[in-house]
């Protein structure tokens, strides 16, 4: 189980390095006035700061060894 631990944070700590964060669209209502609805669509950024994705990288180096030498 910690093998399998480690390198999934290896493979997200490597994502997040690579992309800085993402982007998304989503449609929130302006007006709505009975039968009458107005809706607009508004982007939505997620950041995360990059040494984020070092630190996972980082603890699942840690808990592959770890659960290697048991």
């Amino acid at each position: 189980m910690g093998k399998s631990l480690g390198i999934v944070l290896i493979v997200i700590g490597l994502i997040m390095l690579v992309w800085s964060g993402f982007t998304y669209t989503k449609k929130e209502k302006i007006v709505d006035a009975g039968p009458i609805q107005i809706s607009a669509d508004k982007e939505k950024s997620v950041n995360w700061p990059p040494y984020a994705g070092g630190i996972a990288l980082i603890a699942g180096v840690v808990v592959f060894v770890s659960s290697k030498r048991k």
